[in-house]
């Protein structure tokens, strides 16, 4: 499941833009929307000032490139942290994977994620294959996690289900379920559920669309929509 455009809300477009432009990618803003290209994906912000709650992204990296990532990513931002002060995690059972998370603008929580199941190779092939290199010597390859608060989470894992997408690696709970493929994940969590690492905010309700190949689009919740 390649997430390949993905719609969202910020407090600010000026921070967003600002925050983008020195993780090296591409920014352009017009008519009221930020759009950020990050890899093969699109990301476009929409200013809405009464938002609540924390975006969560993650960013896939290649594969054997964490460490160099990682400390790029330190250079430039906030390094978030565990209450054991870790700033290096292992993924879920079954994800084989290895993130870094940081503080991005409009306290969104960000992440790379280096997912071992996915060979090493060049940049995937999409609308932003021809963007600029980024400012970092890892490339970013695309937006492969999306958080979405739900207040029924396996309610929302079946309307997925039925749309053809599956949870990922382990079986959905109550509070949280990935759903989609290595390639792209829809993060659910109920409301009430706080952000990891860092457990000190929620996850936003703002309106979200996601762009991920549907063949019919799927209404999570009123705003948030998968097509």
């Amino acid at each position: 499941m390649d997430i390949r455009q993905a719609q969202l809300a910020t407090r600010s477009l000026d921070d967003t833009a600002r925050f983008w432009e020195r993780l090296g990618c591409p920014v352009d803003r017009a008519d009221g929307v930020v759009e950020v290209v990050v890899g093969s994906t699109r990301l476009l912000f929409r200013e809405l000032p009464g938002m609540t709650g924390a975006l969560h992204l993650a960013i896939t990296i290649p594969a054997d490139t964490f460490a160099t990532a990682a400390e790029w990513i330190a250079e430039i931002a906030t390094v978030l942290v565990d209450a054991d002060g870790r700033d290096e995690f292992e993924g879920p059972p079954n994800w084989n994977s290895r993130s870094v998370y940081f503080e991005g603008p409009d306290e969104q929580l960000l992440e790379l994620i280096e997912r071992r199941d996915l060979a090493a190779a060049a940049p995937a092939s999409g609308p932003a294959s021809a963007a600029p290199a980024f400012a970092s010597a890892v490339p970013l390859l695309s937006v492969s996690e999306v958080g979405i608060a739900v207040p029924d989470v396996l309610g929302a894992v079946e309307k997925l289900r039925r749309a053809g997408l599956e949870p990922y690696a382990n079986p959905a709970g109550e509070g949280f379920a990935a759903v989609g493929d290595v390639d792209g994940l829809v993060i659910l969590v109920s409301p009430e559920r706080r952000w990891f690492p860092t457990a000190d905010r929620l996850p936003s309700t703002a309106p979200v669309v996601l762009d991920v190949g549907l063949d019919a689009p799927v209404e999570l919740t009123p705003g948030v929509l998968l097509r």
